[in-house]
């Protein structure tokens, strides 16, 4: 199997880093229910800790005192699942499970410190005992006695004595009938893994001046474990949060092809991953080498649904790429004969012969398994979901109002700008890059839009639209080039908004920088009604989508969601305590993101990965995304209506709805988004202005100061001295770093990773990859005349290889499915929103106008007005529609980037 091929299984087959030995589903607190009424009080005043890198989260918390000596009881649940815990300790460990052997030892800590002497009070120890286990449940119990002078209990300390386990939750039981509940939904690792026994404070958030005087110390000692000391390589158990640059992308020990620039400091800026410590490479002591699990911190890891359902699929879309892989004998520059041929991928394609003949010369047949025969013959296992938009009309790809439509309404609306000063012109050094200036000219524009107006008045009165791809790609065709099998263009396509709201692609420049002795080169193309020139449209088409796909994957996709999230998830963890209320705010917006993250540096954009062999621009993928993070990435115009104005597709208008006027009424993405950004903006105002009342209490909060700081300095060093970073001194400008974080991790990453399969599962609309130049590029005479005798034939070597176009719709089908487990933005209230009156009358405002924009959207998509979203054929937008079953729907926005 080639090296492309090797990859390509292991994103699809590789097990998600798996620590310890058995694995659990993380079920969400707020949906189990309280095991007391609500107006019962309990004589204990506790809740539970979020531990920084997990789901801790209570059920309750009962702000009551403790009047005199009680004996209390306290049932640990931990939560295991098919046999594998008990299979997983060894017998001494099992007997002294079975006998009552004190496996964990519990201690409370009070609030208070002790009056008397000013010094923290001592804690209260139990061991657990009498161990039995209900259904995937195994249960501990210990007994308390808690004197009167105690006083208010904040938090518990947890000592494992045996193998790891997953902490579900602690019960604290009174003789009364009342209960008081920890719902840890936490990784407890062993004591002979790690002596610091682990904490759980109670579930009301505070400030950092506000902790009670007992908890101060806990509070900063836990931060100072889960920072680390920044040395040696960390261990499956660890919850140790550090930054890294992103030196593990090549594999220089194994090819010296596979080796890749470090993309972090100076000469590649980019954002700071999560530091795993791993050895350096043998020959190249720059880069960090990728044998073994790549660690996350241990809580960060997929739950057990999220896993088996990511396993499962990935091993069954695996085998697809590997009958694929055997059909083509391997050959990856295999292209499709006939577009008969890519109908037959689909399941409407039944009965469809082979797409290359069995008898092929060279067909491995002899080592094939018997299964691999049997599950060829079947009429449909390579066969794959037809997407929405083929079912709906088997040619939309070919039409260019669909191409137009899907810049505002397809997987990546973020791309399209408004054309403010004419004529177009490079920034780039023309000394190496040649004329600056643009083939597309007055004379080609007006001709396209036939009298209706001049170019003046169209730009005056905002009707020409840019998608933009020259300036970032053109440094980077020469060297492309030289890689087998594709080429590369710098581009620009030019679209006029029709009266009905619609965008017409008027103009397609292709440009190749000088290479050696050959001088610039340069084209443009229109879609003519002549026989030639509508081909090599097509094909020009054809070059454009695939570097729109590549700048989708690589920036609007990969860098401006995953990528940059990652320095605020380790910076939330290192700086604010699970006792404060903003991590308690942003937690569920971090759930699983860095195990998707690392699994992606496995296998997706890593060297000889699927981005580099299926994208373009190829092996320089990643150092592409770098250029863009260093030109175009700023943390201000992440916000949507910041992105909005600064690509001239919106104007600040008090007047209007959300305070913005859109230059393209009709655009899905932003019409959509902005109801949800506002739904976002309000639940985030409401929660902060409750706990930061003034300006006061956001300067003096060192943690948070300490946040932003390092998100700044640390996560997004390159840019820390940038100019355009928000200051944080007043509730406003926290108010709007959070909404924006929360967009970025909700409804943008939703936009534009949720429709994929919908717009690119049939490659011809969105092929990822071009292969050959242009026909009219210094074309031999034998190509020429093929092309005029047969132009199909031009665009069907310009499409992916059968390898190429199969691997990555196996990959969309895998990436975009909704797991079992899923959370949705404001469907269950976290357990510490909860238990604030103030802060859970917020929420449900916030989970009711989501509801809403479920009606908004059906409306708008029902509306025959809105030709951008309805009509014959037409594919309704509901990328932010915000609720979703499982599976790939292309519909729903989780909490957080969670795939």
């Amino acid at each position: 199997m080639s090296h492309f091929h090797h990859q390509a299984a292991l994103l699809l087959l590789q097990k998600p880093f798996i620590h310890g030995s058995f694995t659990v589903d993380r079920g969400r607190c707020a949906r189990r229910p309280c095991l007391f009424s609500k107006n019962q009080t309990s004589k204990v005043r506790v809740g539970s800790y979020k531990q920084p890198s997990s789901t801790i989260k209570a059920v309750v918390s009962v702000p009551t005192e403790i009047q005199k000596s009680t004996s209390v009881k306290a049932v640990v649940t931990v939560q295991v699942s098919d046999g594998r815990f008990l299979s997983s300790i060894g017998i001494k460990q099992l007997l002294h499970v079975i006998t009552g052997h004190k496996s964990l030892l519990l201690e409370l800590v009070s609030s208070e410190l002790d009056p008397k002497t000013g010094t923290e009070k001592s804690t209260i120890k139990a061991h657990a005992h009498k161990c039995w286990r209900e259904n995937n449940e195994i249960k501990y119990e210990s007994n308390f006695n808690i004197p009167a002078d105690f006083r208010t209990v904040g938090g518990v300390l947890v000592e494992n004595h045996f193998t790891e386990m997953f902490l579900k939750d602690i019960v604290l039981e009174f003789p009364d009938g009342h209960a008081v509940n920890f719902t840890c939904n936490s990784w407890l690792h062993s004591k002979f893994d790690n002596p610091h026994k682990r904490v759980f404070f109670t579930n009301k958030s505070y400030l950092p001046s506000e902790t009670p005087s007992g908890l101060r110390r806990l509070r900063e000692e836990e931060l100072q474990i889960l920072r680390g000391n920044g040395q040696g390589e960390r261990k499956s158990f660890d919850r140790i949060y550090d930054y890294d640059v992103y030196n593990d992308i090549g594999n220089p020990d194994k090819d010296d092809d596979l080796k890749r620039p470090v993309l972090g400091g100076k000469e590649h800026p980019y954002p700071r991953r999560c530091r795993t410590g791993r050895p350096r490479c043998t020959t190249d002591p720059l880069s960090e080498s990728r044998n073994g699990d790549f660690y996350v911190p241990r809580d960060e890891a997929f739950s057990e649904v999220k896993r088996e359902t990511y396993i499962t699929k990935a091993a069954y879309l695996g085998l697809r790429i590997h009958l694929t892989q055997v059909q083509t004998g391997s050959d990856r520059d295999l292209g499709f004969p006939h577009f008969t041929a890519i109908d037959c991928l689909f399941n409407e394609g039944n009965n469809c012969p082979p797409l290359i003949p069995l008898e092929k010369k060279g067909r491995p047949q002899n080592i094939l398994p018997k299964i691999i025969k049997a599950i060829e013959d079947s009429d449909d296992f390579l066969r794959f979901e037809s997407p929405k938009t083929m079912d709906r009309d088997k040619f939309f790809w070919f039409r260019d109002a669909e191409f137009g439509r899907q810049t505002l309404a397809g997987l990546n609306p973020c791309s399209i700008e408004l054309i403010t000063e004419w004529p177009l012109k490079s920034q780039l050094d023309p000394k190496i890059y040649g004329p600056p200036y643009s083939a597309i000219t007055t004379e080609v524009i007006e001709q396209e839009i036939k009298g209706f107006m001049t170019i003046d008045e169209a730009i005056k009165q905002k009707k020409l639209f840019l998608l933009d791809y020259h300036d970032l790609l053109l440094p980077y065709v020469s060297k492309v080039r030289e890689l087998k099998g594709t080429t590369l263009y710098g581009s620009r396509t030019v679209f006029f908004l029709k009266p009905d709201g619609t965008l017409k692609p008027l103009a397609i420049e292709l440009t190749r920088p000088p290479i050696g002795e050959k001088p610039q080169w340069k084209q443009v193309y229109t879609p003519s009604c002549d026989a030639t020139d509508i081909w090599l449209w097509r094909i020009a088409k054809a070059h454009v989508l695939a570097h729109d796909a590549g700048y989708h994957q690589l920036v609007s996709h990969w860098l401006r969601t995953h990528c940059v999230t990652e320095p605020y998830i380790i910076a939330t963890n290192r700086q604010l305590s699970a006792m404060h209320p903003i991590y308690r705010l942003l937690h569920p917006h971090f759930r699983y993101t860095m195990e998707i993250n690392a699994l992606a540096r496995q296998a997706l954009i890593n060297a000889g990965g699927i981005i580099e062999t299926s994208f373009s621009p190829g092996k320089y993928s990643t150092e592409f995304s770098s250029v863009a993070y260093d030109k175009q990435w700023r943390f201000d115009l992440q916000a949507l209506p910041a992105d909005l104005i600064s690509r001239g597709m919106a104007v600040e208008d008090p007047s209007a709805s959300h305070g913005l006027k859109l230059t393209i009424e009709d655009y899905p993405y932003a019409n959509d988004g902005l109801v949800l950004w506002d739904a976002i903006k309000q639940w985030v105002t409401d929660y902060v202005n409750h706990y930061y009342p003034d300006a006061k209490k956001i300067e003096s909060d060192q943690e948070l100061q300490e946040w932003w700081t390092e998100i700044r300095t640390k996560g997004h060093e390159e840019k820390k001295d940038e100019p355009w970073w928000p200051v944080l001194k007043t509730p406003k400008d926290l108010i709007d770093i959070i909404t924006t974080m929360v967009w970025v991790t909700s409804g943008y990453h939703a936009a534009v990773n949720f429709g994929q399969y919908t717009y690119a599962g049939y490659f011809p609309n969105r092929p990822t990859i071009a292969r050959i130049n242009m026909p009219t590029e210094e074309p031999s005479e034998e190509f020429w005349n093929n092309f005029i005798k047969k132009p199909e034939g031009a665009l069907l070597q310009c499409f992916p290889s059968q390898i190429q176009a199969t691997t990555v719709m196996a990959v969309l089908d895998l990436l975009l499915n909704h797991s079992p487990d899923e959370e949705y933005l404001g469907e269950q209230i976290e357990a510490p929103w909860a238990e604030d009156a103030i802060i859970k009358a917020a929420f449900e405002r916030f989970s009711g106008r989501l509801k809403e924009l479920e009606g908004i959207v059906d409306e708008r998509n029902a509306n025959h007005e809105l030709r951008n979203r309805s009509g014959a054929g037409v594919v309704p937008y509901e990328l932010l529609k915000p609720f979703s079953d499982p599976g790939v729907t292309g519909k729903g926005v989780p909490y957080s980037i969670t795939i």
